[in-house]
């Protein structure tokens, strides 16, 4: 039989149980809740931070149609990724309402910072715009973005593209009837590619040794619009043509293809740009006289450190200043270089943009 003692004792026993027990899940409450989370730093492997979040760029390409394209993306997202970022890409293969509709999905998203290569050097002003109204900045990659507010401009020097490329046709061929086939004439660049090439022609074309017989934009840099071009070229002046400066190396495809169903080609000068394999091969073939090198690699990872920089709020360190019709845009420009016959396997080859094999595959 239960004493009164005893009762009183269980009791006891029960209420010191309860207390611990309520003492322990306080412990366990405390530490879930009131402890700081812990912050997570780049030299522990979890990549790079803004706050306690991995750093993630959006990158608005124009087009990955091309070669050139392709390389720009890996490049840069590899440095980024060396640096700890994250990149989400978008590619609008050159529809403007499309690229502004990607890029407001990359704002959406809340990515740290905004980098474009933008099909329409007008219209993806609105992207800026938009880009600020959510706190983000923007880097213009490669091409200028017009009349905005955009913060930081990498590219090569564009003029200096057009002025190598005149240049080298002009050892070649420094008088007679000239062609130009420029880019497209939405692209900012192709502007500056031709403005380029028309310093280093006025004054020939002033004394009368130079004629440009035809002169034509290559609507959205489609090889077959410039093969049409040059088509037309061809027939306007009888075949009588001296030399070509094409903007880059599609549009000089497109130019050869038209020289080749005439029995001309290797036998007229021809300009390119971007050192892409199928114009590396041209080259070291016969047909193709030069194109400019833009180490394309260096202009990505240069690009990808400034963006995380900027993501992080500090100054990317931008030396020179371009106008873009509303303000001067901090700028980074990077110098490009002129290759032939003569140099492609001390350039091209030698950074290993190319193989030698693979340049070389089409030459007996």
């Amino acid at each position: 039989m239960k004493t009164k003692w005893m009762k009183s004792g269980v009791m006891a026993l029960a209420l010191t149980m309860m207390f611990t027990l309520s003492a322990c899940g306080s412990d366990d409450k405390k530490e879930s809740s009131d402890e700081p989370a812990k912050t997570t730093t780049a030299t522990e492997d979890k990549g790079e931070v803004k706050g306690d979040k991995k750093i993630v760029i959006g990158l608005s390409l124009d087009t990955l149609q091309e070669e050139r394209w392709q390389k720009d993306r890996d490049f840069f997202k590899a440095e980024v990724e060396r640096l700890g970022g994250e990149v989400e890409v978008q590619a609008a293969n050159g529809d403007d309402a499309k690229q502004i509709a990607q890029a407001e999905n990359l704002i959406s998203q809340g990515v740290d910072l905004l980098v474009v290569v933008p099909h329409n050097a007008e219209a993806t002003a609105a992207i800026v715009e938009k880009a600020h109204a959510a706190g983000i900045k923007v880097l213009a990659y490669d091409r200028l973005i017009k009349n905005s507010d955009v913060d930081l401009y990498v590219s090569f020097d564009n003029e200096k593209v057009g002025e190598l490329q005149a240049q080298a046709i002009l050892k070649l061929a420094p008088k007679g009837k000239f062609v130009y086939i420029g880019g497209s004439e939405t692209d900012n660049n192709a502007h500056l590619f031709k403005q380029g090439a028309f310093n280093v022609l006025q004054p020939l074309i002033d004394s009368g040794d130079i004629q440009v017989v035809f002169d034509q934009w290559t609507k959205e840099w489609n090889p077959a619009n410039a093969l049409a071009n040059m088509e037309n070229a061809l027939t306007a002046n009888n075949n009588g043509i001296d030399a070509v400066i094409a903007a880059n190396d599609g549009t000089a495809g497109g130019v050869i293809q038209a020289l080749t169903a005439q029995g001309l080609a290797g036998k007229i000068p021809v300009s390119g740009q971007d050192a892409e394999l199928a114009a590396a091969q041209r080259i070291v073939e016969g047909t193709q006289a030069m194109t400019v090198y833009k180490p394309i690699k260096k202009q990505a990872e240069i690009a990808a450190q400034m963006a995380v920089k900027m993501a992080k709020g500090e100054d990317p360190g931008a030396d020179k200043k371009l106008n873009n019709g509303k303000i001067d845009v901090p700028s980074v420009l990077l110098d490009p270089i002129a290759v032939d016959k003569s140099n492609i396997d001390a350039t091209i080859i030698a950074d290993g943009f190319h193989s030698k094999e693979d340049v070389y595959k089409n030459v007996k």
